[in-house]
């Protein structure tokens, strides 16, 4: 359970516990940080500040073959521990806040689909879903295990071994990028992409107003475990605050829209959630 060292913390989560007590409509936006305790790392420090290699481009990812065969070579070796992963008590406590009808929406950044897997059952992905990977010119969908063994049969000298990166994929030697050979697509030869929103990508329109809907129909917004440092993310808690909902947000560090929420934890999200749920009131209960 979270002790906070200092007497202000005490009263910034009895605020957030009150925001929470009031809420039979919230929409919850989540980020990276939440999957943490799943052991998925996050991209950004403390700080915001970017601590890894820049991630995989759109435009790249679809012009420049190189650019696919390292890809899948990371990927490769960083999926099974994202199909793996199970989620964290961030997840478990937002499920069960969706089941006490304190939530009636999650919105992710993420795209391991923890929050499903948690049982929260109305989720929007934002940016997509990783267990899915997608033909760029017949829209066929395959499941991502579908691939790995068929990557496993192209290239068989890869090796699972790698450091698990955010995004799903794995830092591994890429001496070995020129000879690897990329799959595509079993029905029309076309590229095949994960079906997810690389950078440099644009979140689908129809996605981004069920989002704005959500809030529309909501009371409030709780942010957890992001930065906000990305426009697709930052720019519903910006809505949020022109359409004057309560903003709230647990994070460690500092985000990008620190001026438009109300109530902010500088904690680990685990710790502040399971401490939240532990100490709702019997009315909420």
């Amino acid at each position: 359970m979270l002790e906070p060292s200092k007497q202000h913390d005490k009263i910034t989560l009895q605020h957030l516990q009150d925001f929470l007590a009031a809420k039979s409509k919230l929409v919850v936006l989540s980020g990276a940080g939440i999957s943490v305790g799943s052991g998925i790392p996050t991209y950004r420090d403390k700080a915001g500040n970017w601590q890894r290699s820049n991630p995989i481009q759109h435009q790249d990812f679809m012009s420049r073959r190189s650019a696919r065969q390292r890809y899948w070579l990371r990927s490769y070796s960083g999926w099974p521990a994202v199909a793996s992963a199970v989620p964290s008590p961030s997840h478990q406590v937002i499920a069960e806040l969706e089941r006490r009808k304190v939530v009636k929406m999650v919105v992710t950044q993420n795209v391991d689909r923890l929050h499903q897997q948690a049982g929260s059952q109305t989720v929007i992905d934002l940016h997509g879903r990783l267990d899915e990977v997608i033909c760029m010119h017949c829209q066929k969908i395959v499941s991502r295990h579908t691939l790995q063994s068929r990557l496993a049969l192209l290239n068989p000298s890869f090796s699972q071994q790698g450091q698990i990166a955010p995004d799903g994929d794995a830092d591994v030697p890429e001496d070995s990028i020129p000879s690897v050979t990329v799959p595509s697509c079993e029905g029309c030869d076309g590229i095949l992409k994960p079906n997810v929103v690389f950078f440099g990508d644009n979140v689908d329109k129809s996605v981004v107003q069920r989002v704005y809907d959500g809030i529309d129909d909501s009371d409030g917004l709780l942010i957890v475990g992001t930065s906000l440092k990305v426009f697709s993310g930052y720019r519903f808690c910006r809505y949020a605050a022109q359409q004057r909902k309560p903003i709230a947000s647990i994070n460690p560090g500092l985000s990008r829209g620190d001026e438009l929420i109300q109530t902010i934890v500088r904690e680990e999200s685990d710790d502040v959630l399971t401490h939240i749920l532990n100490n709702f009131s019997s009315s909420i209960a």
